[in-house]
């Protein structure tokens, strides 16, 4: 099992993610998250995730997908990981895809692991999109071309639903 390189993308997402100027929650429970106090961390933001707060959502997720400060659960992860991906959090929809691929917490679906992948490399930031991208790549290589179209049909459809874009595409 390759899980070594996923797990050190995954982390490298929320550390550098989370550093984005402005991105992060902010307070204590964003500093205590940083020093690696996750328990604090959770009590902290667990308030602001339930407000809605994607980024907040987000790091909650990943202490609950990793039973970092909370009790380890794959379901609580991708609720949280849902919400914010949905609110267009970039490295939620790259946990969330993660989820799928791997049915942890959600069913497997490489379809929607495919588009989650895609909508979070086109969102990353810059230094993010390469290591997004081979990893949205790898989940390719085990689906059918018919599947890839789905997936970005997906993507698509939801990129054009959240900014009111109109794009054409053949077979759309």
């Amino acid at each position: 099992m390759r899980r070594g390189p996923t797990i050190a993308v995954a982390i490298l997402a929320v550390v550098v993610g989370f550093a984005a100027a402005g991105a992060r929650p902010r307070g204590d429970g964003w500093a205590a998250f940083a020093h690696g106090d996750y328990v604090s961390a959770a009590a902290l933001l667990a308030p602001m995730a339930q407000r809605g707060h994607p980024r907040a959502m987000t790091a909650l997720g990943y202490m609950y997908e990793n039973g970092f400060g909370v009790p380890q659960s794959y379901e609580a992860a991708a609720e949280l990981f849902t919400g914010a991906a949905e609110a267009g959090d970039p490295a939620a929809q790259h946990f969330l895809g993660l989820s799928y691929d791997k049915g942890l917490g959600v069913s497997q679906d490489h379809v929607l692991a495919y588009k989650w992948l895609s909508l979070a490399a086109a969102a990353a930031p810059i230094r993010q999109r390469e290591p997004y991208l081979r990893i949205r790549n790898a989940v390719a290589i085990k689906m059918s071309l018919d599947q890839v179209v789905e997936g970005q049909r997906l993507a698509l459809e939801w990129h054009r639903g959240r900014v009111g874009v109109t794009v054409s595409a053949p077979g759309l």
